[in-house]
């Protein structure tokens, strides 16, 4: 029976000319750790698979010395890449989710599809530009990536906050707690009302 016997979990081997990444998803929990050399960055992909009760190894090797975009951008690729090959048609999952998440004076919000539609509507404005060496503009850029290669409808919001640092943690946290109810197994076929997605 679906889910049963079978571990959900992916490995994801990515190189460009400006990262060379090395990621394991497993949906069901496991080993955290997770290297991209931006600590912030770090400090988010580990609350994001904690809040989603992931398993998440990630090893990112990135062109640090231009800036974190490249970096940030691939390891969203190749987190979405993953979560798609994990998940393949879609069937026996609930699908939706969403989450509001309250960080000291911020609040967060994420609903997401996964649809095989990706889209990203983002909505988060960031009173401070740098979260350490982490570049708040990037959360956005992360977020389209992921949503792309995942073939997610993702829809986050910052409802309010003054605190770059906390904002940017309540929209992962929001997209984790989000996830793990969509990614929830239901058994049956693909929830849609035309029979695939």
């Amino acid at each position: 029976m679906r889910g049963e016997t079978t571990i959900r979990q992916a490995t994801i081997c990515r190189e460009t000319k400006e990262t060379q990444i090395a990621l394991y998803l497993n949906l069901e929990g496991g080993e955290r750790k997770i290297e991209t050399g931006i600590g912030f960055f770090d400090h988010m992909l580990n609350s994001f698979a904690v809040h989603g009760g992931f398993g998440l190894i990630l090893k990112c090797t990135g062109d640090l010395e231009v800036d974190g975009h490249h970096t940030v951008e691939d390891v969203g690729i190749a987190l979405g890449q993953a979560l798609a090959r994990i998940l393949g048609d879609r069937a026996g999952i609930a699908r939706f989710g969403s989450s509001y998440v309250p960080m000291d004076e911020a609040l967060g919000f994420c609903a997401l599809d996964i649809s095989g539609r990706p889209y990203l509507v983002y909505d988060a404005p960031m009173p401070q530009p740098m979260c350490g060496q982490y570049d708040t503009c990037l959360t956005v850029e992360f977020m389209r990536a992921f949503a792309t290669h995942a073939g997610i409808t993702l829809h986050l919001k910052s409802m309010y906050g003054d605190n770059a640092h906390h904002i940017t943690e309540a929209l992962y946290k929001a997209l984790a707690r989000a996830l793990r109810q969509a990614v929830t197994e239901t058994g049956g076929e693909v929830l849609s009302a035309k029979g695939v997605l």
